[in-house]
Protein backbone atom coordinates (compact mmCIF):
# COMPACT_ATOMS: atom_id res chain seq x y z
CA UNK A 1 0.00 0.00 0.00
CA UNK A 2 1.35 3.39 -1.19
CA UNK A 3 1.52 5.86 1.90
CA UNK A 4 3.23 9.11 2.53
CA UNK A 5 6.11 9.88 5.11
CA UNK A 6 6.80 13.24 6.53
CA UNK A 7 10.67 13.35 7.92
CA UNK A 8 10.46 15.60 11.45
CA UNK A 9 13.28 16.89 12.83
CA UNK A 10 12.83 15.22 16.38
CA UNK A 11 10.36 13.07 18.15
CA UNK A 12 8.49 15.58 19.99
CA UNK A 13 8.11 17.61 16.56
CA UNK A 14 6.77 14.22 14.74
CA UNK A 15 4.41 13.94 17.74
CA UNK A 16 3.03 17.21 17.43
CA UNK A 17 2.31 16.84 13.71
CA UNK A 18 0.68 13.49 14.21
CA UNK A 19 -1.31 15.05 17.39
CA UNK A 20 -2.35 18.04 14.94
CA UNK A 21 -2.78 15.80 12.21
CA UNK A 22 -5.30 13.58 14.12
CA UNK A 23 -7.22 16.62 15.12
CA UNK A 24 -8.18 17.42 11.74
CA UNK A 25 -9.01 13.90 10.89
CA UNK A 26 -6.24 12.38 9.43
CA UNK A 27 -4.82 9.16 10.32
CA UNK A 28 -1.20 9.40 11.41
CA UNK A 29 2.03 7.47 12.92
CA UNK A 30 4.99 8.18 14.07
CA UNK A 31 8.00 6.07 14.20
CA UNK A 32 11.76 5.86 13.47
CA UNK A 33 12.71 7.43 10.05
CA UNK A 34 14.44 4.40 7.29
CA UNK A 35 18.05 4.65 7.81
CA UNK A 36 18.46 5.48 4.26
CA UNK A 37 16.36 9.31 5.49
CA UNK A 38 17.71 9.81 8.27
CA UNK A 39 21.25 9.29 7.49
CA UNK A 40 22.83 8.39 10.86
CA UNK A 41 19.65 6.61 11.86
CA UNK A 42 18.32 8.82 14.20
CA UNK A 43 15.63 10.59 12.81
CA UNK A 44 11.39 10.34 13.40
CA UNK A 45 8.75 10.67 10.72
CA UNK A 46 5.41 11.31 10.22
CA UNK A 47 3.55 8.20 8.85
CA UNK A 48 -0.09 9.34 6.40
CA UNK A 49 -2.10 7.49 3.40
CA UNK A 50 -1.78 8.09 0.18
CA UNK A 51 -4.81 9.75 0.05
CA UNK A 52 -3.90 12.29 2.46
CA UNK A 53 -0.36 12.87 1.67
CA UNK A 54 -1.45 16.69 0.62
CA UNK A 55 -3.98 17.10 2.66
CA UNK A 56 -1.41 16.38 5.66
CA UNK A 57 1.49 18.53 4.53
CA UNK A 58 -1.25 21.40 3.93
CA UNK A 59 -2.49 20.93 7.77
CA UNK A 60 1.45 20.96 9.03
CA UNK A 61 2.15 24.14 7.08
CA UNK A 62 -1.28 26.26 8.20
CA UNK A 63 -0.29 25.76 11.60
CA UNK A 64 3.59 26.41 11.38
CA UNK A 65 4.68 23.40 12.03
CA UNK A 66 8.28 22.58 10.99
CA UNK A 67 8.68 19.47 8.86
CA UNK A 68 10.88 17.96 6.76
CA UNK A 69 10.55 16.54 3.32
CA UNK A 70 8.09 13.84 2.44
CA UNK A 71 8.68 11.06 0.43
CA UNK A 72 6.07 8.12 -1.16
CA UNK A 73 6.86 4.68 0.24
CA UNK A 74 5.49 2.14 -2.38
CA UNK A 75 4.64 -1.37 -1.48
CA UNK A 76 7.64 -2.83 -2.68
CA UNK A 77 9.71 -0.36 0.15
CA UNK A 78 11.11 2.05 -2.37
CA UNK A 79 10.95 5.54 -1.63
CA UNK A 80 11.04 8.52 -3.53
CA UNK A 81 11.01 12.07 -2.74
CA UNK A 82 7.48 13.35 -3.42
CA UNK A 83 6.75 16.87 -4.66
CA UNK A 84 3.07 18.06 -2.35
Amino acid sequence: MLHYIIMSRSLTYAQRASKLLERSGITATVKRAPQSLSGNGCGYCVGVSYKHGRKAVEVLDEAGLSHGKTYMEEADGTLREAVI
